[in-house]
């Protein structure tokens, strides 16, 4: 299916370069950059497949995403200091593209091999967020998807529309993804918040 091509290619050179920007942040070498960048990357799929009974070696046999990964860290690494600086800002951005790629690739994943409702929305979420979390533990961060902002429900809302048949053609697919996307970054940018009980400190 060409459309679930084009999204991994989207996720994996979105997410391979929010890692590399977040090692960078961090100060990591080239070593570590590149290791965050392919975790980011590659870290959801390869924890959906576990989850929906395909081998994990799966992965291994992705050549084409692993040089687009590599690729897209090598120019993130070699880009010029001082425009980084700029660039740095749009580290959330490349993560929203992910996110919204990955979880729609997830969900069509888990739909395609007839699993339930409840599964296809669980693959959205986990191929959408997976690799960012094993980011955000690596560089010693709170995971985004577990904090207060707005970051796994747009995953269980491309996994609903998916898993309820809602989003079929290319053109709706894609759709999806602009408004999972979008809807990402209008959650960052305008500090959109899911409740937060607090235990209080006695």
């Amino acid at each position: 299916m060409m459309t679930w091509e084009v999204l991994s290619m989207i996720g994996t050179v979105a997410f391979a370069i929010s890692g590399a920007f977040i090692a960078m942040e961090e100060e990591y070498d080239i070593f570590g950059v590149y290791i965050l960048g392919i975790v980011t990357a590659f870290g959801g799929g390869a924890i959906r497949n576990l989850l929906i009974g395909v081998p994990v070696s799966a992965l291994w046999e992705q050549g084409t995403f692993f040089n687009l990964a590599l690729m897209s860290i090598t120019i993130v690494f070699l880009f010029p200091g001082n425009l980084l600086k700029h660039w740095q800002r749009w580290g959330n951005f490349f993560d929203a593209i992910g996110l919204a790629a990955f979880a729609i690739q997830g969900a069509i994943y888990a739909s395609n091999m007839g699993h339930p409702l409840s599964a296809v929305i669980v693959a959205a979420v986990l191929t959408g967020s997976g690799g960012g979390i094993i980011r955000d533990l690596l560089a010693g961060r709170k995971p985004l998807v577990l904090k207060a902002e707005i970051y796994a429900v747009w995953a269980i809302l491309a996994g609903l529309v998916i898993g309820l048949g809602m989003a079929n053609q290319a053109v709706e697919l894609y759709g999806l993804f602009a408004v999972i996307t979008a809807l990402r970054v209008l959650s960052y940018t305008y500090k959109w918040h899911l409740p937060v009980r607090k235990l209080g400190v006695h």
